[in-house]
């Protein structure tokens, strides 16, 4: 059996080597047709697409793709030539959803406003918005929640118009999926219309780029006074405008789901699915290969406010504007943006989840905080 696997999924030789005579690393773009000829099976990331002309020469009879999203898969192609799939859904969620309150925690020190106190709308309420969700409810902060497809299932919940949420959220989170068509297209969701209704004054994209229109977005950047943007995604990636980056407040280059547990669950789901199609119980877990955190644990002063006590516990976890920093750096240079943002997400540094970090304080709020943000209390 030999699998041919993206070199950037992590944790691959500890899940497979033993249910596999070959083992063969290859960068995504890399793999293409000609390499698949003696494969049996391919494990992949969202920058490989996978579709009959990739699979037309080889033997493939499993793909698995270590990601949350499935738009690089053509799934019927699969099907037609009888290959069993599985891809990582809510794999890195958790990492997003770190991410996501990393910048709102700098942004409200920076700003000096309290984020229990601000009527967030999230729109795409699924794996990613629903645990952001979660968390930000037990900060007691007030959430208007858009998902049209989940409205329509479940008529029962607290669902409010996209209008709603433009015309009274203090910070608006997009973390819809990319359709197309059907009933409820995402594609552009946000365009020109909707930033001029728009009353929010952050706005943070990490779920997919082309939901907003990157020429209404810029027109709107340029007027006086524009909400601060924060883009994880961006449509055309791997091209990006620089024009429209340096207009952002914090700018980063499809990494929000980037943390070491998040692509290690992807591999873990993948080897899950591989056990099951290969009729054999799973040997190992993800926490079996997890490396210690550098960290112990984290000591708070009971004198912070308990947003000051989560900014400190984040910030030893994790630093978006860091990201932003090496992507600014990197712009600077003259290869084209797709070379820079290839690179600075191969050479992604080690990064872990809240989750990882234990912190002790000894004030009843700052541990309430702590704990609804994802932090393990010591």
């Amino acid at each position: 059996m030999r699998l041919v696997i993206d070199e950037n999924i992590p944790f691959a030789e500890a899940f497979f080597a033993s249910s596999v005579s070959e083992l063969i690393r290859l960068p995504g773009a890399a793999i293409q047709a000609a390499t698949l000829k003696q494969a049996d099976a391919l494990l992949v990331r969202s920058v490989t697409r996978v579709d009959a002309a990739l699979l037309a020469q080889s033997q493939v009879q499993f793909v698995g793709s270590a990601t949350i999203g499935v738009d690089h898969i053509d799934q019927q192609a699969l099907a037609a030539r009888g290959i069993r799939f599985a891809h990582a859904p809510g794999c890195n969620a958790d990492s997003v959803v770190d991410y996501v309150l990393a910048c709102l925690l700098l942004l409200a020190e920076e700003q000096g406003w309290q984020l229990d106190q601000q009527r967030i709308g999230i729109i795409g309420v699924g794996q990613v918005g629903g645990r952001l969700a979660r968390r930000l409810a037990q900060l007691g902060c007030h959430l208007l929640l858009n998902d049209p497809p989940r409205a329509a299932a479940e008529p029962e919940g607290e669902w409010a118009s996209l209008e709603t949420l433009l015309e009274e959220a203090d910070l608006l989170c997009l973390h819809t999926p990319l359709v197309r068509d059907g009933l409820h297209p995402s594609w552009h969701l946000i365009g020109a219309t909707q930033l001029e209704k728009m009353r929010a004054r952050i706005l943070i994209n990490a779920g997919r780029g082309a939901v907003m229109d990157p020429t209404a977005l810029a027109a709107y950047l340029a007027q006086p006074a524009p909400a601060e943007v924060v883009l994880d995604v961006f449509e055309g990636e791997p091209n990006l405008d620089r024009e429209l980056i340096a207009q952002l407040k914090l700018a980063t280059p499809h990494i929000a789901g980037y943390s070491l547990e998040g692509k290690g669950r992807g591999t873990e789901q993948l080897y899950q699915a591989w056990c099951q199609w290969q009729g054999q119980p799973p040997q190992h877990q993800l926490a079996d290969f997890l490396p210690q955190v550098p960290w112990r644990q984290l000591v708070l002063s009971p004198h912070l406010t308990p947003q000051q006590a989560a900014l400190q516990a984040a910030s030893l976890v994790y630093q978006p504007a860091l990201d932003h920093w090496r992507l600014q750096q990197a712009l600077r240079q003259p290869q084209p943006t797709a070379a820079i943002y290839h690179q600075l997400r191969k050479h992604y540094p080690e990064r872990r989840e809240f989750s990882s970090l234990a912190v002790v304080s000894d004030n009843p709020a700052q541990r309430a905080w702590l704990s609804a943000l994802g932090f393990r209390l010591g």
